[in-house]
């Protein structure tokens, strides 16, 4: 990307939604707008963990006005993420399909580490460049990331469901401020945070910072009561409690630096805090500037570059996990990437090299299924990514990955599939025949074979084999066949000429 290149993040959190605009210079983005709405999705959920009409509209809404402020973006210059209550919401699909239109730009529901990950990128490049070890706690409205990392890199992830929104509703329903209430929610934190005890152990860092939301807010109103500036303390926390119970509830709180739209759930946010706090052993926390969002930008700029892709590195650790065959998926790679590139979609310039990375991601993971079963590979090797922990992976990506590994074989209707999707299409089709001509596991003989599409609105594939190639290849020209009448089976149609 050029210096003085728009990048935007949006953060679809429980409790607000966040819209960060930057402008790259020197591989540094700077800050040229930043829009934060609350529509707390968080206490939208109802008994079954669907999002109600109400809380759906809320998050439409403000997407709405995002999107307005978005116009002009290119789609490699926005990402936007969703968090836990998007993770839990089983009726998401519906509340992302129309929040998609109406922002403009794709929605990526993130795993929790996955969240965790990108959290710690933000804190960490709003940092000055340290060799500290470093703790991070990020309390938003569902959900609790804790990382540990040094520099750039974050070495533990977690991701816990307990948060300010959810124990809000919990614990204090109506808003009330009592010293059982308080005690309860802290004792269930617990129990949730418990097993962080020997992952974040105190001598496995040196500082620990507090990113967005609640330990945020906390700072705030510490700073505006004399306590010093940026920072969360065991007694700043105390005096605070000491506040909160005095008020006895969110509508009777005065608090100087307490924004009116945390009072709702300060209450569960300071519970939870404080359980942080006693479990890790914790004395003092730095309010970090870096958060959810800034770490979406700067993986958009890793996301550019295949060589600092974190996508590209869980790819080759999951192949070396599984022990896939690493010869034969570089065959299939090379196989249906030459495929693809002879018949590419019309579609802007960069759009084709992404689909290709993809593809090859799909190629080289293709076979992980292996270890498990041999007859059934493809399907195993599909649930193992639709149910991986796969860092730089949003759940979407992985799940289009996993069609494509489960679509790479065998027969096609039954992939639950956008047979509509022609990229996608075009996708499988080319590892499907990669992995036919590259059925004797050594390297296929591609002289004159030609792969053509027509122009839309068609959706005919054509193969050109060279005259002689059948002859030479009797086993490939009869897979090749089967393949065709496979194809017949759905809205599409693969012609293979001159077997």
């Amino acid at each position: 990307m050029q210096n003085g290149t728009r990048l935007a993040a949006v953060d679809l959190g429980s409790n607000s939604f966040r819209l960060e605009i930057g402008r790259l210079d020197h591989r540094q983005i700077h800050r040229t707008e930043y829009l934060k709405e609350t529509v707390r999705q968080g206490n939208g959920l109802d008994a079954d963990r669907n999002l109600t009409a109400e809380a759906m509209q809320r998050g439409w809404d403000c997407l709405a006005r995002f999107g307005e402020r978005l116009a002009g973006f290119k789609a490699t210059e926005v990402r936007a993420v969703a968090t836990q209550t998007l993770r839990e919401a089983h009726n998401r699909d519906e509340f992302l399909a129309q929040a998609h239109t109406i922002l403009g730009f794709p929605i990526d529901v993130i795993s929790g580490r996955e969240e965790a990950r990108l959290i710690y990128q933000g804190v960490a490049h709003m940092l000055p460049q340290s060799s500290e070890r470093r703790l991070v706690i990020d309390i938003g409205g569902r959900s609790t990331e804790m990382i540990l990392g040094q520099g750039l890199e974050a070495r533990t992830m977690e991701s816990y469901r307990v948060g300010s929104v959810a124990w809000s509703m919990k614990y204090f329903p109506d808003g009330q401020f009592s010293p059982r209430a308080f005690e309860t929610a802290e004792i269930a934190a617990k129990a949730v945070l418990d097993e962080a005890l020997n992952a974040y152990r105190s001598s496995d860092w040196d500082v620990a910072y507090g990113s967005s939301g609640t330990i945020g807010a906390v700072s705030d109103v510490l700073a505006a009561a004399g306590w010093p500036p940026g920072a969360v303390s065991r007694e700043g926390l105390n005096w605070l409690l000491d506040r909160l119970l005095k008020a006895q509830s969110g509508e009777r709180l005065k608090l100087e630096g307490m924004k009116d739209d945390r009072r709702a759930v300060i209450g569960g946010g300071v519970s939870v805090l404080r359980a942080v706090f006693d479990l890790l052993g914790i004395e003092q926390m730095q309010a970090a500037q870096g958060a959810l969002r800034h770490g979406v930008l700067y993986d958009l700029l890793d996301r550019e570059q295949d060589v600092t892709d974190l996508r590209s590195t869980t790819v080759q650790r999951l192949a070396s996990k599984f022990n896939a065959d690493t010869e034969q998926a570089q065959r299939v790679s090379k196989v249906s990437l030459h495929l693809f590139q002879m018949a590419r979609p019309d579609m802007p310039a960069a759009e084709p090299e992404r689909l290709q990375r993809k593809l090859e991601w799909a190629a080289q993971l293709h076979e992980i299924g292996s270890q498990i079963s041999h007859s059934d590979y493809h399907k195993h090797g599909a649930y193992i990514l639709d149910n991986a922990d796969a860092p730089g992976f949003a759940q979407s990506e992985l799940h289009r990955l996993s069609l494509l590994v489960l679509g790479h074989r065998g027969k096609l209707r039954k992939l639950e599939a956008d047979f509509e999707d022609r990229a996608f299409l075009q996708q499988l089709l080319c590892l499907r025949l990669a992995v036919i001509l590259c059925h004797a596991r050594r390297e296929p003989d591609l002289q004159g074979l030609q792969l053509e599409t027509d122009a839309e609105p068609g959706r005919i594939f054509v193969l050109n084999c060279r005259p002689g190639w059948a002859e030479a290849f009797p086993q490939s020209a009869y897979l090749l066949q089967e393949e065709a009448l496979a194809w017949q089976k759905t809205p599409w149609k693969l012609i293979v000429s001159g077997l």
